[in-house]
């Protein structure tokens, strides 16, 4: 599990001074792209190579609220590979409070969005960092 630590910026709040709930969704992928970082996968590699990862499904279930200057915890795993996709699964946090859990689907595709399989470098990472469970637990 990779821990990634944000401070909620204003722009991040609405109104009632909480974080939009869309902004949950970029914290996702902030959360993916470090994951991927810290495990020697980095997008713009993986893009020269002409695999993408879009996201085909997500789910974000809100517990509590962050509120601006919060310095929250975002938790991303892998928790499901198959051979031309991906799914990530995410806790945030404040300190030890549960803020929000979700999950991401990602098929990996070429520049004309056909299916391709997970190439055997990246899947090797993925499978072995692997969690195989529900976001929610």
């Amino acid at each position: 599990m990779r821990e990634l630590k944000i401070r909620v910026s204003y722009a991040d709040t609405d109104q009632m001074g909480m974080v939009y709930y869309a902004n949950y969704l970029v914290y996702f992928e902030r959360g993916r792209t470090e994951w991927l970082r810290d495990h020697g996968i980095a997008y713009s590699d993986i893009e020269k190579k002409g695999v993408f990862f879009p996201v085909v499904e997500s789910r974000c279930k809100y517990v509590s609220p962050a509120r601006y200057d919060d310095v929250i915890s975002v938790f991303t795993d892998v928790s499901g590979v198959g051979p031309a996709s991906v799914e990530f699964s995410y806790k945030i946090k404040l300190r030890d409070k549960l803020l929000a859990t979700g999950f991401t689907k990602h098929p990996l595709v070429n520049r004309g969005m056909k299916l391709v399989k997970i190439p055997p470098d990246i899947k090797k990472v993925l499978e072995k960092h692997s969690v195989k469970k529900n976001p929610d637990s």
